[in-house]
């Protein structure tokens, strides 16, 4: 689900193009974003005027203690592991292509401790949550956020840990009716009109909607799809909002656009995309010719075609309708054998294969 644009472009020189800015990446998490040799990344502003917080979350006010006071740093965010993980993982598939399995193995050997460090150290087995992060003095902040669904996006979580965080998440504190929110409404902190203590963001909503779908989740992924598309035909012109309110839906209110929030916006365009992922569980292969797909069209979306999607130098036409309890499709335009239906959930751990 996370991928790499080779994946979807086959374009070989787009890896030999940047090859080495990734390596120059990897060495910056090595050197700079794990500040203190423990394995984890940890953030702090050495500046006097800097950024208080420098994950996704980068308001001052974002990363709170289950008291709502703001935690000390330097902080390691539970999300920012995921993303190691991920790029660890990936690039080895990268090294794997290119014949270079040596230095695959490595990448997948560094993925795979941390996978193991961070399930010890971050999973809090009380709640059935991940720890918000880690503070300045290692111990873990069990603020209950959205961050932990990036997790699910990333792989970092076991099989059997996955139902109990997806859970978590749609917990009513949690789930406004309109997407999930950045906080709980049980968190002092909280506030349905924050920036991010307890807003909706679409961005977010899609990336966890991905991660539900990787583990096999594809009900609770359609959920989310529906509560954020639903919101977004509230708004002006269907542009979808950088945030909205994470107020309590009912059936005699409507979403409430944050005041400065930016319209349109990247990350919520990008949403709708994310979110359709979540639904038909795209996995490209353009290298190998292939595109895998797993479709889970809920009942509210019986029907949909997606024309002009490129793999490569292929382009498809694709349909979608649901019989019954299950999803078909049809390929109306392209190689119809280069298409080929296989559950996205069988292995959600790349750093397995």
């Amino acid at each position: 689900m996370a991928l790499h644009p080779w994946r979807c472009t086959g374009d070989w020189g787009l890896v030999e193009r940047h090859l080495d800015n990734a390596e120059r990446c990897l060495e910056w998490i090595d050197r700079y974003g794990d500040r203190d040799g423990d394995g984890f990344q940890e953030y702090e502003t050495r500046s006097p005027i800097g950024y208080a917080n420098q994950s996704w979350k980068d308001s001052g006010d974002a990363v709170v203690y289950p008291d709502g006071s703001l935690v000390k740093g330097p902080k390691a965010l539970c999300e920012l592991q995921g993303y190691v993980f991920d790029a660890w993982s990936r690039t080895a598939e990268i090294y794997d292509a290119l014949g270079k399995a040596e230095r695959a193995e490595a990448l997948r050997k560094k993925a795979q401790l941390l996978f193991e460090r961070f399930n010890e150290v971050f999973w809090d087995e009380d709640t059935g949550f991940y720890a918000y992060c880690l503070d300045g003095d290692k111990q873990k902040v069990l603020t209950v956020a959205s961050n932990p669904g990036h997790c699910l996006w990333s792989g970092i979580v076991p099989k059997e840990r996955a139902q109990r965080v997806v859970s978590r998440l749609l917990q009513r504190d949690m789930w406004s009716g309109w997407g999930i929110r950045t906080l709980s409404a049980q968190n002092p902190a909280y506030n349905p009109l924050s920036y991010q203590n307890g807003a909706v963001w679409p961005h977010d909503n899609g990336i966890i909607a991905m991660g539900f779908k990787r583990y096999g989740f594809a009900e609770e992924a359609a959920r989310v799809a529906r509560a954020v598309t639903d919101a977004g035909s509230y708004f002006a012109l269907y542009r979808m909002p950088e945030l909205y309110a994470g107020i309590e839906r009912e059936d005699t209110n409507f979403p409430v656009q944050y005041p400065d929030a930016n319209v349109p916006q990247a990350w919520a365009a990008g949403s709708i995309f994310t979110l359709l992922d979540a639904l038909l569980g795209f996995d490209p292969d353009a290298p190998g010719g292939k595109l895998y797909i797993d479709p889970v069209l809920p009942d509210w979306l019986p029907d949909l075609l997606l024309t002009d999607l490129r793999l490569g130098k292929q382009v498809f036409d694709l349909r979608f309708w649901r019989d019954g309890g299950e999803t078909r499709f049809e390929v109306q335009k392209g190689d119809r054998h280069a298409v080929e239906q296989r559950r996205l959930a069988a292995d959600p751990h790349p750093a397995s294969r």
